[in-house]
């Protein structure tokens, strides 16, 4: 079983910068790979970004940056400029790490069996 949870949610100006943090418990975090997925009033989920076990990012273009500190067992999601239309709840996710699994299968929320309880992003113009 793995445990996830998500700090750094909270209030921001549009044009600010936001680090957002997943801390993984309760299974090796080099063997899992886990994502950051967002999720707007009344929009579908979407992905923002993804460490693979193998170490491979794969995010959004432009604005996000990922990264995984192993040392301290949480990945990383720093998204610059935020804009309104960003606000949202932003939830890691994390799936048993299994070779040969493109970015097309990582960037699909179905494929992924542990969910944190989201932090909220909130964004004003």
């Amino acid at each position: 079983q793995v445990q996830l949870v998500e700090s750094g949610g909270g209030l921001v100006q549009a044009g600010d910068s936001l680090r957002l943090s997943c801390e993984v418990s309760g299974r090796a975090f080099s063997t899992y790979t886990v994502a950051w997925f967002r999720q707007a009033p009344g929009k579908e989920r979407e992905f923002v970004g993804v460490i693979r076990w193998s170490g491979v990012a794969d995010s959004l273009k432009g604005r996000f940056t990922i990264a995984r500190d192993a040392a301290k067992n949480t990945l990383n999601l720093r998204i610059d400029s935020l804009e309104p239309e960003e606000t949202g709840v932003y939830c890691c996710a994390a799936q048993k790490g299994v070779a040969g699994k493109g970015n097309a299968y990582c960037r699909d929320a179905r494929n992924y069996d542990f969910w944190g309880q989201g932090t909220q992003v909130t964004v004003s113009s």
